[in-house]
């Protein structure tokens, strides 16, 4: 049987919310091609990128790749495409050409396809993220691990919002901490806090295909033991005061959750908040601050921000 290759040329503020459109529409599996991504490559890997996406290379477009069964890619679907593409502006995200094409592939080929495209990833100084499939070496002792699989998505590492919020971890967690991870997406920010340290580790997302992800990603990792993962709306409804509370989401979606944080922080604890534009930043900055929340540090990657928070307790 042979599946649809639908490719939307963006632009890289706008990769995550495209992959996620894609993954809703029913898309089987998402591959990112971001030449952002080419300066971690070796010469070799690069060599062959330049002959081989010579296009993309000399660009600031990156493709983001849906797959779908011939009868799934309904007029419909089509439709829904168009009209999510159009609403991107919507959240003051660069959107890139926003140009989409169909391609047909074969069996073999779409399920082997994207992973021409993901290579282990240096993401921090102690952190490299490893897709499932490569035999990889550590290059050193205290270097540490993070297995996934990238075909669904959510996040892989190489954004710079994933980056941000893993670095974040890095420099906060000491051992032993409660986390509460929100929009787990692929689960790598709850499979990074258990590698470094972190105690009890609480996964959240709405979207059920996220958080069926983010269980497979972590049955990858055996060695950082359990994380319990839910489908839930933020912090909605949630009462479990924590140490450390890590989302790397949207703006829009950031500035609904201030007071469940808030309430579910404890009072000597940390709040991670990345997935911030520049455009954005007073905005989500202004609403944790209203809600009892100090910025004690704040860092930046191309257009992103992410927000390190603590509580302003008397």
């Amino acid at each position: 049987m042979n599946w649809l290759e639908v490719s939307v040329n963006t632009h890289s503020e706008s990769v995550e919310v495209v992959s996620s459109i894609l993954i809703e529409l029913g898309s089987k599996g998402v591959s990112i091609d971001d030449p952002q991504d080419y300066y971690q490559l070796t010469d070799e890997q690069l060599e062959w990128l330049k002959v081989q996406q010579k296009d993309l290379y000399e660009t600031d477009t990156v493709i983001v790749k849906g797959y779908f069964q011939p009868s799934q890619w309904t007029e419909e679907a089509k439709n829904q495409l168009d009209e999510q593409l159009k609403e991107l502006e919507s959240y003051g995200l660069e959107t890139g050409p926003l140009t989409v094409r169909v391609s047909e592939v074969g069996e073999e080929d779409w399920a082997t396809a994207w992973k021409q495209y993901y290579f282990p990833v240096r993401v921090t100084r102690y952190l490299t993220v490893v897709p499932s499939w490569v035999d990889y070496e550590k290059e050193q002792e205290d270097e540490l691990l993070i297995e996934l699989d990238p075909g669904l998505a959510f996040g892989t590492g190489t954004h710079p919002t994933t980056q941000l919020s893993l670095t974040a971890l890095e420099q906060t967690i000491r051992g032993g901490e409660s986390v509460l991870d929100v929009g787990t997406g692929s689960g790598v920010l709850s499979i990074a806090s258990k590698l470094l340290g972190a105690g009890l580790v609480t996964a959240f997302d709405i979207d059920e295909m996220a958080t069926r992800v983010a269980k497979e990603n972590i049955a990858l990792n055996p060695t950082i033991g359990a994380i319990d993962v839910y489908e839930n709306n933020l912090l909605v409804g949630v009462d479990q005061k924590s140490d450390l509370i890590v989302a790397n989401i949207l703006a829009e979606i950031l500035v609904q959750m201030p007071e469940d944080a808030y309430r579910n922080l404890n009072d000597t604890g940390t709040l991670i908040l990345s997935g911030i534009i520049e455009s954005k930043a007073k905005e989500v900055q202004e609403a944790y601050e209203k809600a009892g929340f100090t910025l004690v540090e704040r860092m930046t990657m191309k257009e992103w921000n992410c927000f390190v928070m603590k509580k302003d307790v008397e």
